[in-house]
């Protein structure tokens, strides 16, 4: 007799969740972020500056990752329908760990993006599509991250 259920870290379905979760995510981000950016003109992707009153692409990508790591790191650790670790403390710690890790990415991505490149002024669909990308690669990577650390044996 044979099981018909499926194992969640199995290599496969890791990467066709992660991309699924990626890609929805990239589409729903990018469409919030082009109602929100509608109207607006050009914009910068990074200023030189810690304490700017602009707003930059990359400034806003910081706090998309950051909230949306902590978000579907949540829901991905509750809906998760595997014997997993459980929420308080572990998943709790999970939540604080991606975000903090997504933080810490994003900002790290920018500093260089200003460093090497500069202030560079793009137009409203550029930024939504950077935002985009940002929002389908923090979702794809949370995906993976959450599954494999909500299931993974005590030590």
């Amino acid at each position: 007799m044979t099981s018909t259920t499926h194992d969640p870290t199995e290599t496969a379905t890791l990467l066709k969740g992660a991309a699924m979760t990626g890609l929805a995510n990239a589409v729903i981000n990018g469409a919030i972020q082009a109602v929100l950016m509608a109207g607006h003109g050009p914009v910068a992707l990074s200023a030189d500056t810690v304490g700017t009153t602009e707003h930059t692409v990359l400034g806003t990508a910081v706090l998309l990752a950051t909230m949306l790591a902590m978000i579907l790191t949540a829901i991905g650790h509750v809906t998760l329908k595997a014997p997993k670790r459980p929420f308080l403390p572990d998943g709790l710690w999970l939540v604080v760990k991606h975000g903090l890790f997504a933080f810490g990415a994003v900002v790290a991505a920018a500093v260089l993006w200003q460093r090497f490149a500069g202030t560079i002024v793009v137009g409203v669909p550029m930024a939504v599509a950077i935002l985009a990308a940002v929002a389908g690669i923090v979702a794809a990577a949370v995906h993976s991250m959450t599954i494999l650390a909500a299931t993974a044996p005590r030590r």
